[in-house]
């Protein structure tokens, strides 16, 4: 294609207007004017009509091009194909002449109506040209800005990073120290408080303990994306063993009974994955009500994932309130009914994020819940167990 750089960006339009321009003022000569020895009504209408359409064309189309998805940028590219059209059609029609014993029949109607049909095709070909320029810079621009974005979250987290580092290190040994002088004040001057004494103290340290839990639970929630290991396949039953015997105290206290499904391996971070299941596990124990906790696991094949869930007989959770014990700090219940920090479902959701799946529960008030995970696929065949 001829790349024609003297049509300036900003005056395509205007040529592909212009071009419209001549074609209706050539139609109107060759009307007026004769140049055939058929000189009938139909014949000089059909012949206006023939070399009009096209100036038509390019009028209405070079008018639109404003309410088309076109950018401006590439108006010129359309003109050019337009004149590339008439010069292709001239081209031919020359190499057509010059052959012996041929030559055009009446070529003052023949040229107008064969270009003006050869730069209508021009400016349709032009148009398909640009709208996919136009695509393909709409899409870089697009990825420009999802770059742009990628690198200020990257930055955000890299400053989250920073602030966990402070509050892991520069606000924990402050609160060490504090704590450990609160436990001394206790063990050497307990005897000489009363009882107004022994309570503030108490609030003291137990202030200073659930902060410590909280700059903890922070620490592991910041890190989760910055920290993580590489995935690789993991056995989910491997991993709930792991967690009953992390969570072997508080199973023989209330006298859980945990049942595995039929457990596959998937692909994941192990040690997250680990934090994730005794998190739902260890809820599922505390939340159980009277009774002793019946927890049980089980996972369905989802396409290219695993729905992984965890089942308990508990306390349950109302509806309206679902949502909300996913985010950080977020607690349903007073610290004297159930402690914590508030901030494990929160960290189960950005470990499970991590993994490219989603967390959800359904549950009713009374009736129990089921927390369940989507987690990708990796080749699987699990055994029953019952701890």
């Amino acid at each position: 294609m001829l790349s024609w750089r003297w049509i300036p960006v900003g005056g395509g339009r205007r040529l592909i207007l212009a071009l419209g321009l001549f074609y209706l003022l050539l139609a109107v000569v060759t009307a007026i004017v004769p140049t055939s020895h058929d000189d009938s009504i139909v014949g000089i209408l059909t012949v206006f009509g023939f070399i009009s359409a096209s100036g038509v064309v390019l009028l209405v189309g070079g008018y639109r091009l404003p309410h088309t998805e076109v950018s401006p940028r590439f108006y010129a590219d359309i003109a050019r194909w337009c004149l590339t059209g008439i010069g292709v059609m001239v081209a031919i029609l020359t190499l057509y002449h010059v052959q012996p014993d041929t030559g055009l029949s009446e070529p003052e109607r023949s040229l107008p109506i064969l270009t003006g049909f050869s730069c209508v095709a021009g400016f349709g070909v032009g148009m398909y040209d640009a709208r996919a320029k136009t695509q393909t810079e709409k899409l870089e621009r697009q990825n420009r800005l999802l770059e742009r974005t990628q690198t200020q979250l990257e930055e955000s987290n890299e400053r989250l990073e920073q602030f966990a580092y402070a509050a892991s290190h520069d606000l924990r040994e402050p609160l060490r120290m504090v704590s450990s002088y609160l436990q001394l004040i206790e063990r050497r001057y307990g005897d000489d408080l009363d009882e107004d004494g022994e309570e503030f103290l108490d609030y003291a340290i137990d202030g200073s303990d659930r902060m410590r839990r909280m700059i903890d639970g922070l620490l592991d929630y910041s890190r989760v994306d910055t920290q993580g290991e590489p995935f690789e396949p993991v056995a989910l039953d491997a991993v709930l063993a792991d967690v009953c015997t992390d969570l072997e105290v508080q199973i023989v206290d209330t006298r859980a009974e945990i049942e595995f499904g039929a457990l596959p391996r998937v692909e994941g971070d192990a040690d997250q994955l680990r934090q994730l299941f005794q998190n739902l596990v260890a809820n599922a124990i505390e939340y159980s009500g009277d009774e002793p906790p019946q927890i049980e696991i089980d996972a369905e094949r989802n396409g290219e994932n695993w729905i992984v869930s965890v089942r308990d007989r508990g306390i349950g959770i109302d509806p309206a309130e679902q949502e909300r014990i996913f985010e950080v700090f977020q607690r349903l219940h007073g610290r004297d009914e159930h402690p914590g920090a508030g901030i494990g479902l929160a960290l189960c959701e950005r470990i499970v994020e991590r993994h490219g799946g989603e967390i959800w529960v359904e549950s009713e008030r009374g009736s129990g819940s089921t927390f369940s995970v989507t987690l990708p696929a990796a080749d699987e065949r699990p055994l029953r167990t019952t701890h």
